[in-house]
């Protein structure tokens, strides 16, 4: 979310005519990710504690109303579930547009306050952008609102790197959660017999967790250490994806797979459990890869198994990989968030303001 907001901003920052406020209210309000000089950043003045969570929410939302009543914003784009919720009733009354955007899966519990406020004020709301087709389908089913367009996130270009080499190489990235399923992925691997391969997987423990320990002795159990491997967190993912073949993704719950895309990038097939959601808007089936049906271990294995046996039919998928994940080039995708967010057409100055 953080990612896809800075990059927005920056971008619109470009734009001839066009002034950007970007406006953090999160409990931290930091800047990961690169930040132009032409975005002009607010926070609120106040620390926000946990112990005080009701009352800091409150001053929270007064600044918002304040600070966008001062920037007086032709249009405003706000991010994330419980910050749409925020922001709608923080600026009940006033005459701003807002156009919302959930991250993460769609049909996400988000607790019976939340949820409430959702039903009640994303109808509110100027617009819906649903990163996935399903993600759309459920807004409109659960009448959030009927201004809905679906944009999926930027795809970061994965370029080739000289004096990288193909191997035999199958990848999975991503943090070690439940809902990532790579227990099962080394379940499926191991039950490969195909000489000459190897599966790496790339990414840290989530927060107060230990599943690489447990994937640790799974794959010591299943004596396939030396087929396969943990590779921890990485700054220098690039590399695996030029070094891999197929690119292998059991998760059943996604808001967008940004790996997949990733993926994509860099040429690969991509065997994917269709969960919800977002593979299913990156992969073709039998075009750029296989899309299995949740849970079924034994369909993912024997299209994971035809991959790695079939050279000819992955360097098909290799260039069909490419020129699908063109959709989700960076520049286009700002510019289908900038026209919907903005009457480009009869606005001379459009001043934007983000919420993240």
């Amino acid at each position: 979310m953080e990612r896809v907001m800075s990059l927005l901003a920056n971008k619109f920052s470009e734009k001839s005519d066009t002034e950007v406020h970007l406006i953090l209210t999160g409990i931290h309000r930091r800047v990961d990710y690169p930040l132009s000089e032409s975005v002009i950043l607010h926070r609120p003045a106040f620390t926000f504690k946990n112990t005080r969570r009701r009352i800091d929410s409150l001053r929270t939302m007064l600044f918002l109303r304040r600070k966008i009543k001062s920037i007086d914003p032709d249009t405003i784009l706000s991010f994330g579930e419980m910050w749409n919720n925020m922001v709608l009733l923080s600026l009940l009354g006033l005459p701003y547009p807002v156009y919302i955007s959930d991250r993460s899966q769609p049909e996400k519990d988000l607790g019976t306050l939340q949820n409430y406020l959702r039903r009640k004020l994303y109808p509110k709301a100027a617009g819906y952008i649903a990163q996935t087709g399903y993600a759309a389908e459920i807004c409109r089913r659960r009448n959030w609102n009927s201004n809905i367009v679906v944009i999926g996130n930027p795809v970061r270009t994965i370029r080739k790197e000289s004096g990288i080499g193909k191997e035999n190489l199958v990848l999975f990235v991503g943090r070690l959660i439940p809902t990532k399923h790579v227990d099962q992925l080394i379940r499926i691997f191991a039950g490969i017999d195909v000489p000459g391969w190897h599966f790496e997987i790339v990414g840290g423990d989530a927060k107060y967790m230990t599943l690489s320990q447990d994937y640790q002795k799974l794959i010591k159990e299943l004596d396939a250490e030396d087929k396969i491997s943990l590779e921890g967190e990485s700054k220098d993912v690039d590399r695996y994806y030029n070094r891999a073949k197929i690119f292998a993704f059991t998760s059943s719950s996604e808001g967008f797979p940004n790996v997949i895309g990733e993926a994509l990038s860099a040429g690969l097939p991509v065997v994917a459990y269709d969960c919800v959601a977002g593979p299913s808007d990156m992969i073709e089936e039998g075009e750029n890869g296989f899309l299995i049906p949740l849970f079924n271990q034994e369909e993912f294995k024997k299209n994971l198994q035809l991959l790695m046996n079939d050279e000819i039919l992955r360097e098909e998928f290799s260039s069909k990989s490419r020129v699908k994940v063109q959709e989700f080039e960076a520049g286009k995708i700002v510019d289908l968030f900038y026209n919907f967010i903005t009457d480009t057409q009869n606005v001379e100055k459009v001043k934007v303001a983000a919420n993240k």
